[in-house]
Formats: C-alpha cells, sequence, structure tokens
C-alpha cells in the first residue's frame, strides 16, 4: 500500500511540475507576441508621421525628388503587412537610412530647420524612435527568456512536447544603422 502511494505521489509531483512549465511557456509566449505588437503600433506610427514629414520638406527643397522617392519607396517596404522580427529589421534599416538622408537634406535649408511644422514633426519622431528602442528591448528580454526556458533541461521536453520554438530577436545587422544619424539644427 505504502509504493502505491508513493508511486501516485511522485506522479502527481511531476504531472503537477509539468503543468507549470507548460503555463510558463505560455505565458513567455504570450508576452513575447505582446511584445511585438507593441513594437508594430510603434512602427505604424512612425511609418505615419513619415509622410507629413516629407511633405513639410518638399515645401522647401522641391528639387530633392530622388531623396524623397527613396523615403517613400522604404516607408512602404517597411509598412508592408506579415513580415516576421529579422525581415522587419532589415526594412526598419532601409527606412532609418533614407531617413537619414531627408535630415542631410535638411541641413541645407535654414528656414526648414526653424518651421514649427517641421520641429513638431521632427520631435514626434524622435519620440517614436526611443518607444520603438524601448519596445525592441522589451521583446528582446522576452524573447530571451522564452528561448532560455526552450532550450534548457527539463523544461525542453516539454516544450517540444507541445511545439513551443524559439524566437526571433528584432535586431538590426547593419553596422550603418546601429549608429543613430546625426541631425543638428
Amino acid at each position: 500500500m505504502l509504493p502505491t502511494i508513493i508511486i501516485v505521489a511522485v506522479i502527481a509531483i511531476i504531472a503537477l511540475w509539468a503543468v507549470g512549465q507548460y503555463n510558463g511557456l505560455v505565458k513567455l509566449r504570450n508576452l513575447v507576441q505582446e511584445a511585438w505588437r507593441q513594437i508594430d503600433v510603434e512602427l505604424q506610427r512612425r511609418h505615419d508621421l513619415i509622410p507629413n514629414l516629407v511633405e513639410t520638406v518638399k515645401g522647401y527643397a522641391k528639387h530633392e525628388k530622388g531623396t524623397f522617392e527613396e523615403v517613400t519607396r522604404a516607408r512602404a517596404a517597411a509598412a508592408a503587412p506579415g513580415s516576421g522580427p529579422a525581415e522587419q529589421a532589415a526594412q526598419e534599416n532601409v527606412l532609418t537610412q533614407a531617413l537619414g538622408k531627408l535630415f542631410a537634406v535638411v541641413e541645407n535649408y535654414p528656414d526648414l530647420k526653424a518651421n514649427v511644422n517641421f520641429q513638431q514633426l521632427q520631435a514626434e519622431l524622435t519620440n517614436t524612435e526611443d518607444r520603438i528602442a524601448a519596445g525592441r528591448r522589451f521583446y528582446n528580454a522576452n524573447v530571451r527568456t522564452l528561448n532560455t526556458k526552450v532550450e534548457t533541461f527539463p523544461t525542453n521536453i516539454i516544450a517540444g512536447m507541445f511545439g513551443f520554438h524559439k524566437e526571433e530577436y528584432f535586431e538590426t545587422t547593419d553596422e550603418a544603422t546601429r549608429q543613430a544619424p546625426s541631425v543638428t539644427f
């Protein structure tokens, strides 16, 4: 009788542990998905600000058509739905480079730099960039935690049984985009 009770108790403890690990993995997966959705919201905000910024600059720098077209193409590619973190990061890198060129154009127009609308748009874009960076840090921290659980023993057994997998980090691989574009007013 006593050995049966011990076996049942051990099985119950293992089952409770497995349920706890499974629930922990579900929680982490949901945190990763939520963090990605928050980055997506901030990226959309960025994409919405860019046409206003381009239109403001266009009024002053009419002959810079190539730069405007490059920013517009990069924005359209970055705003396209359905990409994962790695692809989204690559598209955002191209957009960041195009914005850097746009701000280089702005340097040639002192009246534009003094324009209140431009200053407000620049401040909003800076604020959005800060929010994207914070969101990326939060997302990557959750991805790191999930990936660690998915890869470490014994949680990896539960992860494998229920189809949990590693998630992609949202990171930039281009050294030029790792540096903020220098914009002086």
